[in-house]
């Protein structure tokens, strides 16, 4: 046996590790050969640690070179022909053979913590002892949490809900889009996973589907591809809504059909096919929402596509909550969108109003979705867009703004300035009625909103005393909202507020 020292010289104490070259045994099966020898000047002592993990009985091969007519007439050498050449592992086999080795080797190192190798080996050689026990303590640990995040995350029930072929490709969509970025492989395993999606007769309208679809568009999205992102988008949206027609022609041919329970995923509650269409019609009210958003990104920059899908989607909230309120709602129709959604989106539509400089159409909006709002910061936010909208509203003939119907009655007779003069001045209740919200909710209440509500509704009232000819007014006002603004570490409100004051400064003659 040729057993290859790690050093010629070493000093008295040291660990010696033996490891096979030429010489090294070769096994039948797996093996791990680890021998440590400690030694007190040049000899072995007793309290010598041997780790030792194998599966059969191990020859050693000769370091000399063998012919090959020689191993052909050898009978003890491979039957007597000629040596087979190694097979390779298969691949389903190694956590297998990994985890019997490492069985076999920790069994082992557990022998030197019984009776008095231990107590020997930590007198001997405490700090390697201790350094060794603390490495070997991490290692557990950080085993035990890849162990834990591998399995609560790629085992999950978002997981667990797809047929395995399914659920293994995203696992390897999810792993090269998170974990090692890979574009063209996740982009990869993202097709196989909606491809064996329509292999084994997955409804694709089920939430699980369109949740792959919606995921994929959120990661095209994350790789700064924001066109494809909402061509996938617009792909899911227009087969949410052919569907949508479809069910309601086979509703009114067939009224016997709408109350027939529709197959689904086995911890799913059954639905009905008006349910079914509750919730694919909200679901397409949500994308078209993230289009709309996704169109106003400065990647894209196509308004008009941002405002039409918003359009359809407040139409579309509006007319179900209408037609559920004259037709009454169907057998096991389930719940439609919740007033903060609705709200929400009232919100985006007004937003994309104020953006085309509509502040006459923005305003029945932020009105709707103020009266829906239920939060107080957030209501204070809303205040301020409705602030901003009168302060800016154009001046149209009596009863020809949408926002003459919610509020008193306009003097017919009162001249352009006099209606200008009452915009401003509903600006400033609004923008006062903020400031007074936002700076109500102390404590846990008080969130990021109410400190940028709170200031913007100063800077709403310094433009609007601005207007009004207050200048001296608008420049205290400006000087507070910049030190609330440092005070709360708002940048966007410093800016506007020093915006604000410039403008003071060069309109004073």
């Amino acid at each position: 046996m040729f057993i290859a020292r790690a050093a010629a010289i070493r000093p008295p104490g040291s660990i010696l590790l033996q490891l096979g070259k030429r010489g090294a045994p070769r096994c039948q099966s797996s093996l791990v050969l680890l021998r440590l020898d400690l030694t007190t000047n040049g000899q072995p002592e007793g309290g010598a640690l041997g780790i030792l993990s194998a599966a059969r009985q191990c020859r050693f091969q000769s370091t000399q070179p063998t012919s090959k007519k020689d191993s052909q007439h050898d009978p003890n050498r491979n039957g007597g022909g000629t040596r087979p050449r190694p097979q390779p592992v298969p691949l389903r086999q190694i956590p297998g053979l990994i985890g019997r080795i490492m069985w076999g080797s920790f069994r082992n190192i557990g022998s030197i913590f019984r009776g008095q190798s231990f107590k020997a080996l930590f007198r001997q050689h405490p700090e390697e002892m201790v350094l060794g026990l603390l490495t070997l303590a991490c290692a557990a640990a950080i085993l035990v949490y890849v162990i834990q995040v591998y399995f609560t995350y790629f085992y999950s029930e978002q997981f667990t809900r797809y047929p395995e072929p399914v659920a293994k490709a995203l696992r390897r969509a999810l792993y090269y889009s998170n974990y090692k970025p890979d574009p063209k492989l996740a982009l990869k395993y993202y097709k196989l996973a909606l491809e064996l999606c329509d292999e084994l007769n997955l409804d694709p309208f089920s939430d699980d589907v369109m949740g792959i679809k919606i995921q994929l568009a959120a990661w095209l999205e994350k790789a700064h591809n924001h066109q494809n992102a909402a061509n996938v988008l617009e792909t899911l949206l227009g087969d949410c809504k052919r569907w949508v027609q479809v069910m309601e022609k086979t509703v009114k041919e067939r009224s016997s059909s709408s109350a027939l329970m529709l197959p689904g995923h086995p911890d799913d509650v059954p639905e009905t096919l008006w349910g079914k269409r509750s919730r694919v019609l909200g679901k397409a009210v949500g994308i078209s929402v993230k289009l709309a958003d996704l169109y106003s990104d400065e990647h894209l920059v196509k308004p008009e596509l941002a405002h039409e899908r918003l359009l359809w989607a407040v139409e579309t909230a509006l007319g179900e909550l209408r037609r559920r309120s004259v037709e009454g709602v169907k057998e096991a129709e389930g719940e439609w969108m919740s007033a903060e959604q609705i709200g929400a989106t009232l919100e985006s539509l007004g937003q994309s109003y104020e953006a085309k400089s509509q502040f006459h159409l923005a305003l029945p909006l932020f009105f709707q979705a103020l009266r829906l709002c239920q939060d107080q910061c957030h209501s204070a936010v809303l205040m301020n867009n409705i602030a901003t909208s009168f302060a800016q509203h154009p001046i149209l003939a009596s009863g020809d703004a949408p926002v003459d119907a919610m509020t008193e009655p306009p003097n017919p007779s009162a001249t352009p300035a006099e209606r200008r003069a009452s915009y401003l001045e509903a600006a400033r209740r609004w923008a006062s009625n903020a400031n007074q919200h936002a700076a109500e909710p102390q404590g846990d209440k008080r969130t990021t909103e109410c400190d940028s509500a709170c200031a913007i509704s100063l800077c709403n009232l310094a433009d609007i005393a601005s207007l009004t000819g207050d200048n001296a007014k608008a420049r205290q006002l400006f000087e507070q909202a910049i030190a609330m603004c440092k005070k709360a570490g708002f940048e966007p409100g410093i800016t506007q507020a020093e915006a604000g004051l410039r403008a003071l400064s060069t309109s004073i003659p």
